[in-house]
């Protein structure tokens, strides 16, 4: 039996966090995180960690691909940009709102190890959508508890 393909689409933030929960542990080569100034678009390539369906013990990935329109500028930091092939691990996605009326803001992926893309938005317009079947993931990722 073959899993169902996740789409979901951003318009607001809490639609954003939807996004982030499904997104929480993938993981992506640097290479595979662009920023299409021409288009205004982010555009990454994922493994996500299925955590809608994953077991006591085990799991399962799935090529993912996100994309952000509107993006007006994109800064990244801490992120080993010299270092294509690096594997960043994406621990959230959060939006901060500008000024007043306007729908515009920030749109940060903040990765493990203290990496960070900062995206300048127009407005939320963001789509995570499901590439691939799935495989079996290495293992299950763990998170330490802080002190």
């Amino acid at each position: 039996m073959t899993a169902a393909k996740v789409t979901l689409a951003a318009a607001d933030a809490e639609d954003l966090e939807a996004i982030s929960a499904r997104l929480q542990d993938a993981v992506a080569q640097v290479k595979d995180l662009v920023f299409l100034p021409k288009s205004r678009r982010f555009a990454g390539l994922f493994n996500r960690f299925k955590w809608e369906s994953a077991g006591k013990h085990g799991g399962t990935r799935v090529r993912t691909g996100l994309h952000i329109d509107g993006v007006l500028s994109a800064r990244a930091t801490h992120l080993k940009r010299g270092n294509p092939d690096a594997v960043a691990s994406l621990l959230a996605i959060r939006f901060s709102p500008g000024s007043g009326d306007d729908p515009g803001g920030t749109i940060e992926l903040t990765f493990a190890g203290g990496g960070a893309l900062r995206l300048e938005v127009e407005c939320i317009a963001a789509e995570l959508t499901d590439l691939s079947g799935e495989w079996p993931a290495r293992g299950r990722p763990v998170h330490e508890i802080e002190s």
